[in-house]
């Protein structure tokens, strides 16, 4: 089923992302990660597809195996910035082929040392090729506190437009910790006719150092009462995980109160995560 299908059924939907293996022996070990998240039964999954096309070789085979095995519908990701228009079109037709339907199209990383752009410069020319490409469900990804190399959030926006009106179906958003941000940034892409579905990416934090990492590659703002839970958790490892999908689980029932009907959860391949998140809103998601 296409995402979009999914997303206009009158139902809250929970979703969960994981990503494919950096190397081939450690496949076997994510594909079982990913099996085990998928025999949880979410409404879908989406596989990420590394820096520069890194693992686009598994992105596919572990999207296609979720969905042939479990019966889960998936998204794949795909990056544009270091592809040409021939590998693009190669990965349209292998997806196509496995019965993918769902495509996330992303500009992807910069090389370090500045644009390595092939045929592609942003991610809004992505959207345009694969939806004249064939009948594929396009998302986008969007960011609530707005992109780190965009100039100002209006600027972002613009962007953001631009990237719906070429095809985008939906938007899934980047992670965020305080939800007035999420609800913030709702209300101002409302008013500039951003209408398309909104899917809340929430992430549980379950390092400390993790968190560090993110914060300081993405910019995303603390909490306060976020940052009273790192400094006295992050050095017990079991305190933090189950701490951190306390505050993943509260973030997410503040979201469903308060009209946000999609969640996106970023399992960082840890079925444990997820099936504890999924556990705790179990009468909430019926």
């Amino acid at each position: 089923m296409k995402i979009i299908d999914i997303l206009r059924q009158d139902k809250v939907t929970l979703s969960f992302e994981v990503f494919p293996p950096k190397t081939s022996d450690t496949y076997e070990a994510v594909a079982k990660a990913t099996q085990d998240i998928a025999a949880l039964r979410p409404d879908f999954m989406s596989v990420t597809y590394g820096a520069g096309g890194g693992t686009s070789a598994y992105t596919i085979g572990i999207a296609a195996g979720i969905s042939q095995k479990y019966g889960v519908d998936t998204l794949a990701h795909l990056s544009c910035v270091s592809s040409t228009r021939a590998h693009v079109h190669a990965m349209l037709d292998d997806m196509r082929a496995q019965g993918i339907q769902n495509v996330l199209a992303l500009r992807g990383d910069i090389p370090e040392g500045g644009v390595s752009a092939h045929d592609y410069q942003y991610a809004s020319e992505l959207v345009r090729e694969i939806k004249a490409y064939g009948d594929f469900c396009v998302g986008g990804a969007c960011y609530p506190e707005g992109h780190p190399e965009s100039p100002s959030k209006r600027a972002d926006l613009d962007h953001l437009k631009e990237k719906v009106e070429a095809g985008c179906d939906f938007l899934t958003t980047q992670m965020f910790f305080d939800n007035n941000i999420l609800y913030n940034f709702l209300y101002r892409i409302r008013e500039r006719g951003i209408t398309v579905p909104v899917v809340a990416g929430i992430m549980p934090v379950t390092n400390g150092k993790q968190i560090a990492r993110i914060c300081r590659l993405s910019g995303t703002y603390l909490p306060e009462r976020f940052k009273a839970i790192v400094d006295r958790f992050g050095d017990n490892p079991p305190a933090m995980r189950q701490a951190g999908v306390a505050y993943a689980t509260e973030q997410i029932i503040d979201l469903i109160a308060n009209g946000v009907e999609h969640i996106h959860i970023y399992t960082m391949n840890k079925p444990e995560i997820a099936a504890g998140i999924q556990k705790s809103l179990s009468e909430i998601l019926k």
